[in-house]
């Protein structure tokens, strides 16, 4: 695939599998003229999720979007994220991205990358953990406290975010790494359009740089590709997560670029 190419089915999975996942979440998705908004209203800010729709997008048109896309979120109570996909702007829109976006009333949260890979992966094992599939409320509540202890949330905001769902329990390959019977690192697979889609991959903070995290990727990688059929690999990975995917197998794309409104 070109750049383009991958970053186009990076932006299609992000609004194929979010749109389910924010629905579940009692969430709404719209699109505006080039806005897609998948939107649950939530404190865990990764359910409130704005993108751009378009290919090869003009710098003027970006300028409308991006300033459209600022309003949108300003008007919401909770905080969430524009998603930018860099190899979807032409090269005008793509240089002036940052100016457009403070004239817009956006600043930059944090950034990432695309990332892609055909691959097989064997079922893993870990000296340390115990590989445990989530099926349970106490499972669910579990996987949202480490994504918000990672993300430097508040547990109770994590654990509201997945408890209850459904759809977690019965189409999510989520999967838990517990130490000496506690809980410690997660990694989920999600059925996207012809791939998986990895997503909400996150290690307690005291539990870091022992392998934990590459273990439970892999253990949801291989499920998911199992249960699916399918071998093609997406996700959207932090600066941080990158190595580790990388030597999972997948290659980055485009980069990431995450907005949020300026701080009045």
């Amino acid at each position: 695939m070109s750049s383009s190419e991958e970053a186009l089915e990076s932006k299609e999975h992000l609004i194929t599998v979010w749109s389910a996942l924010v629905r579940d979440r009692g969430g709404q998705v719209t699109t505006d003229d080039g806005v897609t908004h998948m939107w649950a209203d939530s404190p865990f800010g990764f359910w409130n999720t704005v993108t751009l729709t378009g290919t090869d997008i003009p710098a003027d048109a970006l300028g409308d979007q991006l300033a459209r896309a600022a309003s949108f979120m300003r008007a919401r109570s909770e905080a969430g994220y524009l998603w930018v996909f860099e190899d979807l702007l032409s090269p005008e829109a793509k240089a002036s991205l940052f100016r457009r976006a403070a004239d817009a009333g956006l600043e930059p949260a944090f950034s990432g990358r695309g990332m892609a890979g055909d691959l097989s992966v064997p079922d893993p094992r870990h000296p340390e953990l115990e590989f445990r599939r989530v099926e349970t409320e106490e499972h669910l509540a579990a996987y949202g406290d480490i994504n918000a202890r990672a993300y430097g949330m508040a547990p109770e905001v994590g654990r509201s975010a997945l408890t209850g769902s459904e759809l977690w329990r019965r189409d999510v390959h989520a999967y838990l790494g517990y130490r000496d019977g506690q809980p410690v690192t997660c990694a989920a697979t999600v059925a996207g359009p012809r791939s998986i889609f990895l997503a909400f991959v996150a290690t307690l903070p005291g539990h870091m740089r022992r392998g934990y995290g590459e273990a439970v990727t892999r253990k949801a990688i291989h499920e998911g590709g199992e249960r699916s059929g399918q071998r093609r690999l997406v996700l959207h990975a932090t600066q941080a997560g990158q190595p580790v995917y990388e030597r999972i197998g997948c290659h980055p794309n485009t980069a990431i670029h995450f907005l949020q409104p300026t701080h009045p």
